[in-house]
């Protein structure tokens, strides 16, 4: 029963516990080289046990790259942004397909990756001009 008063009655989630407005396109940058550099060893490796363990954590960091760009989007990048960058839309759809099964977490060929890691670098000089303004 004290359990049951002491529960919140509604349940809210962010990536953090507060909303510190600390964002920063580094956070996907650093998961997709790590995706690049998994699919590059994964080429050179013939052993099937690493390739499959490369496979699984290449899957996990390039969902974790998704997760990066989704907080900007949603949380970070606000309608005048979009306003004054129209491209914004395009360039994290395009960046979030790379990222997933359509992209780089569907394959191992690093050209993906580094159309990914080419998004990402597009999608934070955008970001760096309207910290900066």
């Amino acid at each position: 029963m004290l359990a049951r008063l002491l529960r919140p009655k509604h349940v809210a989630s962010a990536h953090c516990d507060l909303p510190c407005g600390v964002y920063d396109p580094a956070q996907a940058r650093i998961e997709a080289e790590s995706v690049k550099a998994i699919m590059e060893k994964y080429a050179a490796n013939d052993d099937p046990v690493f390739r499959a363990r490369a496979l699984s954590i290449k899957e996990d960091r390039a969902e974790l790259v998704k997760h990066h760009l989704w907080v900007l989007w949603t949380d970070y990048f606000k309608p005048p942004h979009l306003e004054q960058y129209p491209q914004l839309h395009q360039l994290f759809w395009d960046a979030t397909k790379l990222a997933g099964a359509a992209g780089a977490k569907g394959t191992v060929e690093v050209s993906k990756a580094e159309d990914l890691l080419g998004k990402i670098d597009e999608i934070s000089k955008i970001f760096w001009e309207t910290k900066a303004a």
